[in-house]
């Protein structure tokens, strides 16, 4: 192999179609065939020196081990993604991919994002979630992690919310972490595009631990006057945790919340616990235009499980988001990771999206509700299908 020939088959791959997967049809979303991002996406000049003399066998230098989950906008017509992107040395960057069609041809900028170091106990950087604010500024919201110095195990670590902010996603300026006065760590945190009550709002989820919510129940809401020394004082609950249902172990917000004229939509992430370990899902709930914090629709069940090959990767059974993008003209791209290896798209419109959200029904919570509910239901379609 040469330099020339891996350089080939990274830019046929950056040129290579993709269709809808019509085998997957459900009415609410396609499914695309080909992921948008993996690592093989990876400019071929990230890993390898294509210098034969100081790179005689053209080994990777520096290996890339997977591209995922990803916060995404429109930014001068293009879709643009800010993505995960994870080294053989298992820490992760962000790193800006755009496309002109937002399904495929997905190319990196040449480097990476650079962001201003200027938390030294800072270990881990990742899921970025980006918003572009009434405030004229693009602001990223990422889980900052760093060793927790009161644990003698080394996997003991503390999450915190950094916030960054850009006009262009090359210049980035570092602000102070969020600081969530009733809940000890923070990851899942993302912006919300307008002020509330003439605030800064963010959707938040409160964390005992690194890993298990503890008292958290669901995603919280709050709000600070002051972007670059963000404080909240009180986080009330949106969406929240329950039994038995795809929540029932944590939730956490996913996507920038969607605008429409019935109400704000989020799409977030639920876990459940499995005898296989974690199960992520994707799923949807609306708040209310003159409340954002206020949940008025949240159908039942999950919007996007994992199937098929998206099951298999580093952390199996998952799919998660923390972008979507509502383009101009109705269209919804929603850019979704599976088993934190690859990065996919579902494609919708505001239109079947809200159909979805305000018009599926809830989760009756129990068995012997939820069969009498799908009971009603297939009687109503039988006596339909009788008059036709």
């Amino acid at each position: 192999m040469t330099y020339s020939e891996l350089n080939a088959r990274y830019e046929a791959l950056i040129a290579r179609p993709n269709t809808v997967d019509e085998s997957r049809y459900n009415g609410i979303f396609e499914r695309w065939i080909h992921p948008v991002l993996t690592r093989e996406h990876v400019p071929p000049f990230w890993m390898y020196d294509p210098d034969p003399a100081t790179n005689p066998y053209l080994m990777q230098r520096l290996g890339i081990n997977a591209v995922f989950n990803s916060g995404a906008l429109l930014l001068d017509g293009k879709y643009t993604l800010v993505a995960r992107v994870e080294g053989a040395d298992r820490k992760s960057f962000f790193a800006v991919a755009q496309s002109d069609s937002g399904t495929e041809g997905f190319r990196f900028w040449d480097e990476p994002v650079i962001l201003p170091d200027t938390c030294p106990e800072e270990t881990n950087v990742y899921d970025m979630r980006l918003t572009q604010h009434e405030d004229g500024w693009i602001y990223g919201v990422f889980c900052s992690e760093r060793k927790d110095p009161s644990q003698a195990d080394l996997s003991a670590a503390i999450a915190a919310a950094g916030i960054v902010r850009t006009k262009d996603l090359r210049t980035w300026e570092r602000l102070r972490d969020l600081i969530t006065l009733r809940s000890p760590q923070q990851r899942n945190v993302l912006l919300h595009p307008e002020f509330v009550n003439g605030k800064y709002a963010f959707y938040t989820r409160p964390m005992d631990g690194f890993i298990e919510t503890g008292s958290g129940s669901g995603i919280g809401f709050g709000l600070c006057d002051d972007i670059t020394h963000a404080v909240i004082d009180e986080e009330r609950m949106t969406s929240v945790r329950r039994y038995h249902t795809i929540t029932e172990s944590k939730n956490g917000a996913g996507a920038v919340p969607i605008k429409t004229d019935r109400g704000w939509i989020h799409i977030a992430h639920g876990v459940r616990t499995t005898a296989a370990g974690l199960r992520y899902v994707i799923y949807a709930f609306a708040t209310a235009l003159d409340d954002p914090g206020r949940v008025i629709a949240e159908p039942g069940g999950y919007l996007i499980a994992p199937l098929g090959s998206e099951r298999t990767g580093d952390v199996s059974n998952v799919v998660f988001t923390n972008g979507a993008i509502a383009a101009p003209d109705g269209r919804v791209y929603i850019y979704y990771a599976s088993s934190d290896t690859r990065l996919h798209v579902a494609t919708t419109d505001i239109a079947r999206l809200t159909d979805y959200v305000f018009n599926t029904p809830a989760d009756p919570l129990r068995s012997a509700d939820c069969v009498r509910q799908r009971a009603d239901f297939i009687r109503r379609n039988l006596e339909y299908l009788k008059r036709t």
